[in-house]
């Protein structure tokens, strides 16, 4: 399969390079959404992928690192807009928590290999540098923010940093719960709605039930 060639690309009239751009960037994120070992990934396989030679993508990334990072801004970006539209209409911090967190799970699941690509821990060092996921950081942030305001209206106040590893333990449950979904989709798992319900009341210190109700409400 490797030595096929390529299906010749016409080229894009003048003035259309962006054509090619977002052509390349979808081919990548294609390739870094589907591959067995995404970590291999080269130029010469998205430039087979879009149906041009190597050299054309020069024009448009310097190199494979900076189309690899593009493709997780945008990933990032998609998945934060998800969360914000879910948690946009809460009506109390409750429903914020809930938004977000069905959102993050349900993308996850509908969506394993872009979930992958974000935190699957696949990607190459000098290809996807560590600041290269600060958005992650900033999608953790909300449901710290979010988890310590349903804890302070039930009359806690934790100090920032207990805040801060609350929101990551209730992070690792939500990121275990997608990637055993995914990966062991075989057995006979719960509804997800109600995983997620139980997960956020284990966390929260409120009745699971009180967070069933939303997420069908949802």
């Amino acid at each position: 399969m490797g030595g096929e060639e390529a299906p010749r690309r016409r080229r894009n009239p003048r003035g259309q390079g962006q054509v090619l751009r977002a052509e390349l960037i979808e081919a990548a994120a294609h390739l870094l959404a589907t591959l067995d070992q995404p970590e291999t990934l080269t130029l010469r396989q998205v430039a087979r992928e879009v149906g041009v030679a190597p050299a054309s993508i020069y024009s448009h990334f310097p190199d494979l690192g900076s189309l690899v990072r593009h493709v997780l801004r945008l990933r990032y970006a998609e998945l934060a807009r998800l969360m914000d539209e879910a948690a946009a209409p809460a009506a109390d911090p409750i429903d914020d928590l809930v938004g977000r967190c069905a959102a993050y799970v349900r993308w996850g699941v509908e969506h394993p290999g872009e979930y992958r690509t974000l935190f699957g821990g696949r990607m190459p060092a000098d290809l996807a540098l560590l600041q290269d996921h600060g958005a992650g950081e900033a999608l953790l942030g909300s449901v710290i923010a979010s988890l310590a305001a349903v804890r302070e209206r039930g009359g806690e106040r934790p100090a920032p940093a207990r805040q801060w590893q609350d929101g990551l333990l209730l992070w690792t449950g939500l990121h275990g719960l997608v990637v055993l979904y995914n990966d062991h989709g075989e057995l006979p798992w719960p509804p997800l709605d109600a995983l997620v319900a139980d997960l956020l009341g284990l966390h929260a210190g409120r009745p699971a039930e009180e967070f069933a109700t939303r997420l069908a409400a949802g």
